[in-house]
């Protein structure tokens, strides 16, 4: 990543730090963090690993991807919270901090 501005998520499985997913005018990374990746807790994705521990993409991951809302409730949510269609990390950020499908979440980072 690079040093334009970067907005960063902490990535929880069950309540547990599991990683961060970090965004730039690049792209996107995702890495586990050293105690959940030494843990015993699984992968938070079937293509994301936890031996090679970075991810790297231009677009947000599919894993990401497939928490946000399609269609007309991708249009209300980003409506009533004024979010931009397109600016996916704030709608990942918005609505997969509480209730997800499955046991990840996503959360503002604090620095």
């Amino acid at each position: 990543m690079n040093n334009s501005k970067i907005r960063s998520a902490c990535v929880y499985y069950n309540d547990i730090l599991a990683g961060y997913l970090l965004q730039n005018s690049k792209g996107y990374a995702f890495f586990y963090d050293p105690n959940y990746a030494t843990s015993r807790n699984p992968s938070i994705a079937l293509d994301m690993p936890k031996n090679k521990r970075l991810f790297r993409s231009p677009y947000l991951f599919p894993y990401f991807q497939g928490l946000l809302p399609e269609g007309a409730n991708k249009s209300f949510y980003c409506e009533r919270l004024g979010i931009k269609r397109t600016d996916k990390f704030a709608i990942l950020l918005n609505l997969a901090k509480h209730e997800t499908i499955g046991a990840v979440t996503v959360r503002e980072r604090s620095h």
